[in-house]
Formats: C-alpha cells, sequence, structure tokens
C-alpha cells in the first residue's frame, strides 16, 4: 500500500486535532483514501508542552523550512494563523509544487489574489474548506454543487462568538457587556475578541465565499462592515416584539451584474432557520437559480469540526497524488485568468427595511416632527411604538419602514439627530423579510 507523506505547520488547537483525528480514524482514512498518510513532520514554536497526542519526538521540529525542503512530504498543511510568515511558507510550498491545505481565512482574503494564481500556475492545489465555516462544507457547496448555478444570494451567520452573544442577550436578556465576560470566560470569545465583535472575522470568510460564488476578485475594503457593539437588550426586546431576531448577518445579493455585499445587524423573522441558529454554531442560506434555497448548519469552529474540514481536504490532494493529478476543480471556483474585479453596489444604494429607535423628548409634536422628516427623504412607516417615559422626559419611540434607500435613511437620520427633541444618536438596525 502507497504512503503519502504530510507534514504540519502549527499545532495549535486545530493542528492538535488534525494529530487526534489520524490518530482515532487512521484505519478508516486508510480504507476509504486506498493509501496510507503518513505524519512525517510537525513545526511549531513550541514543541515541548503536552497536546495530549502521540507524537514522537523526532518528527518534532521548530523549523518548518525541514517540511518545505523534504521532497517526500507532498501535503503541507498550515494551521499557525496569522499573515506571515504563514504567506511566505505557503508561497514556498507551492513553490517546490506541494499541495497545501489551510484554515488561514484571513491571510486567503487578504493575499488570494497572489497565493490563487501561484498555485495554478505551478499546478498545485489549495484547500481551504475550514477557513470559512467550520466543519459546514461551504467551499465545496459553491464549487462543487451549485456549480451551475448562478447564486441569487447568499446571507450567513459565520462568527460563533457573535451568534453567541446574541444568543444569550436575547434569551436571558443580558446586557452586551456581561455576556461578552461570559463568553470570554467559556472560551467562546478572545481575551481581545475585537475581530469577532466588529465583523473583521466575518469579513475575511465573506470575501473567500463571494469570490466563490461569483468567480471574482473580492477587496475586503469594498465590504460594508458594521459589528455587533451597539446592539443593547432593549433594542432585543423590542425586535422580539415585532416578531424578529437580531443576528450578524454577511449579506451577499446578486443585482444585475453587481453583487451586494454587507455585514451589520439584521432583525430576520422569528421562524426563519436562520433566526433559529443559536450559541455559537454556524450557517449559510443560499439560494441559486437552478437549485432553490439551500440551508447549510453546523459547528462554525472547534478543535475537532475544523479538524475535519482541514481532513476533507487533505484527503482531496491525497486521491490527486495518487492519480498524479491536479486542478481538477478550479481553486476558487473558475480559471485564475478569468478572475476579474467583481462590482459591489455602493452601500448608499442598498435597499432595505429598517428599524430606528430614537430616545426623545415626551412632548407633543415629536412623532410628527420626526415622521415628517422620514417622509420628506421617501421612508414610509410600517409600525410605530412608544413606550412610557423613562427618565427626565425621554422615552424610547420604536419606528420600522418600507424599503428605503440607505443614503436617504442616513441624511433623515442625521437631521433628525439635531433635532432639540432627540436627546440620544438614534439606533439603527436593519430587517431582511425576503431571504
Amino acid at each position: 500500500m502507497k504512503n503519502i507523506s504530510i507534514g504540519l505547520i502549527g499545532l495549535g488547537n486545530i493542528g492538535t486535532g488534525v494529530v487526534r483525528l489520524l490518530e482515532q480514524n487512521e484505519k478508516l482514512i486508510t480504507r476509504k483514501l486506498g493509501a496510507r498518510l503518513v505524519l512525517k513532520k510537525v513545526a511549531d514554536i513550541d514543541i515541548t508542552s503536552g497536546r495530549g497526542v502521540k507524537i514522537p519526538k523526532k518528527l518534532l521540529t521548530t523549523d518548518a523550512r525541514d517540511i518545505l525542503n523534504d521532497p517526500d512530504i507532498s501535503i503541507v498543511i498550515e494551521l499557525m494563523g496569522g499573515y506571515e510568515p504563514a504567506r511566505t511558507f505557503i508561497l514556498d510550498a507551492i513553490k517546490k509544487g506541494k499541495h497545501v491545505v489551510t484554515a488561514n481565512k484571513a491571510m486567503l482574503a487578504t493575499f488570494g489574489d497572489e497565493i490563487f494564481p501561484a498555485a495554478q500556475k505551478k499546478n498545485v492545489d489549495i484547500g481551504f474548506e475550514a477557513s470559512v465555516g467550520g466543519t459546514i462544507p461551504i467551499i465545496k457547496t459553491l464549487k462543487e454543487s451549485l456549480a451551475a448555478n448562478r447564486i441569487c444570494s447568499i446571507v450567513g451567520i459565520m462568527n460563533g462568538t457573535c451568534n453567541f452573544i446574541l444568543t444569550k442577550m436575547t434569551n436571558e436578556r443580558k446586557p452586551f457587556d456581561v455576556v461578552l465576560k461570559e463568553a470570554q470566560e467559556l472560551g467562546f470569545a478572545e481575551a481581545d475578541p475585537t475581530f469577532d465583535i466588529e465583523g473583521i472575522d466575518t469579513s475575511h470568510k465573506m470575501a473567500i465565499v463571494l469570490s466563490l460564488a461569483y468567480g471574482k476578485k473580492v477587496r475586503l475594503k469594498d465590504i460594508y462592515l458594521e459589528g455587533i457593539t451597539k446592539i443593547s437588550a432593549q433594542d432585543i426586546a423590542f425586535a422580539g416584539e415585532l416578531g424578529y431576531r437580531i443576528k450578524l448577518l454577511a449579506i451577499g445579493r446578486l443585482k444585475d451584474d453587481a453583487v451586494e455585499a454587507r455585514i451589520h445587524p439584521t432583525m430576520i423573522e422569528s421562524e426563519h432557520l436562520l433566526a433559529n441558529v443559536n450559541r455559537n454554531y454556524n450557517a449559510f442560506h443560499l439560494v441559486g437559480d437552478a437549485s432553490g434555497p439551500v440551508f447549510l448548519f453546523g459547528q462554525g469552529a472547534g478543535m475537532m469540526p475544523t479538524a475535519s474540514a482541514v481532513f476533507s481536504d487533505i484527503l482531496d490532494s491525497a486521491r490527486n497524488v495518487l492519480k498524479g493529478i491536479s486542478g481538477r476543480v478550479p481553486l476558487r471556483s473558475i480559471n485564475e485568468t478569468g478572475m476579474k474585479d467583481i462590482r459591489l453596489v455602493p452601500m448608499d444604494n442598498v435597499e432595505t427595511k429598517y428599524y430606528f429607535r430614537f430616545t426623545a423628548l415626551d412632548r407633543p409634536g415629536v412623532l410628527s416632527k420626526i415622521s415628517g422628516i422620514l417622509g420628506a427623504h421617501d421612508i414610509s412607516l410600517a409600525t410605530v411604538i412608544q413606550k412610557a417615559r423613562e427618565e427626565a422626559g425621554a422615552v424610547p419611540i420604536v419606528m420600522t419602514t418600507y424599503k428605503a434607500k440607505e443614503k436617504n435613511v442616513r441624511q433623515a437620520l442625521k437631521k433628525i439627530d439635531r433635532l432639540d427633541i432627540v436627546r440620544d444618536k438614534t439606533i439603527l438596525i436593519r430587517i431582511e423579510d425576503e431571504l
């Protein structure tokens, strides 16, 4: 039986999961592959700490070049994360004709336009299923299962930390800062959670997904981005009263020859499948012109779920090694020479429904002043909720709208927030009823 040698760079949480999965399912993997995967070398800056897996000392090294320069290693698994030296290691592996498997979404979203063409030119595979959605096979779904479809829309919950926080805030009516602290204590949020709660992690994943769905290059800076830090328990309660739940959604929607690409907190109907994706789970709702709606759900992170996704790519590359082929499926769903810049719809031109929460003085004529400004900017109201006075004469006023243009909404709110009857900046949350 043939042996296929693999090298692992990065023995952190996911890297340890990959070693563990190979240990516990080695016979199954060998039977399915028809060959034996041999872990020949593992590189990490720390090779002395125990990880709960059995790795012979002779396989451990602190120098990734021991893997990159080994002619027997056919597949390099990069799980160290970060931009550098991960980018350099991957490009070096490609130059040496090695297939690469990575979970590094930030690096791919930033340097993909350099890495993917290099891999195609060298005729090697880049596997990156684990970079988006953890164990959910969103990459293969877009590259293979829905390859004949025009993707009409992609809506996803792509960050488990944000979803955990919003779920706890919804179910337990706790404020954001309290739930964030709980998430950190439970290991669902990093000590510095900025990448998660500000939506940056989601934007990296969204850039990758959009490039696969539309076969075009996506610049991170062109994706509209808004995190969850301004979401309050009060807004979550009002959402429930209106029949909605709040989720951080990544929304990609085909509009003629352009694409809407936006990430922001969104109110969705409580009965929708996405509204009921809770805790740290991820999900994707796709619509193809032939397939219709497709829903994918699963663990978006974690040692073993992510290791499972990594192994799907390892096995794909190993099968190609056995057949002496590569590039059967284009790396980003279309030949790299056909990749062009995607044309995104400017956020000002996006039309959707809106939720507004004003904090206004309890005086006669307040509603008419606010609604008058909204009407003057072509914003029609769907519902109005006014609660009892809270403090110092201030009262929360909640309004939802029919579809309106983002530019008009921003102009109207700018005028409303200048009124002497308004105490705080208006809270805006977009509503999506047509998912």
